[in-house]
């Protein structure tokens, strides 16, 4: 299994915790918006893995 890195660059971390941050929120952050971007993310993947399956199958 390929390693990941997982690294973040400080300002690309502070954007992050900054658009998901909710001081009233218990744990910090705010959990619907968090599930939104993390499905958010996850449809624009399914759809590049779509795209590229389908080239590949152009290809033969």
């Amino acid at each position: 299994m390929p390693a990941h890195d997982l690294n973040v660059s400080a300002d690309e971390y502070e954007r992050i915790q900054q658009e998901i941050e909710n001081t009233n929120s218990p744990v910090g952050i705010d959990a619907k918006k968090t599930h939104v971007l993390i499905l958010h993310k996850l449809l624009e993947i399914e759809k590049r893995l779509d795209e590229m399956a389908k080239r590949m199958e152009e290809k033969g």
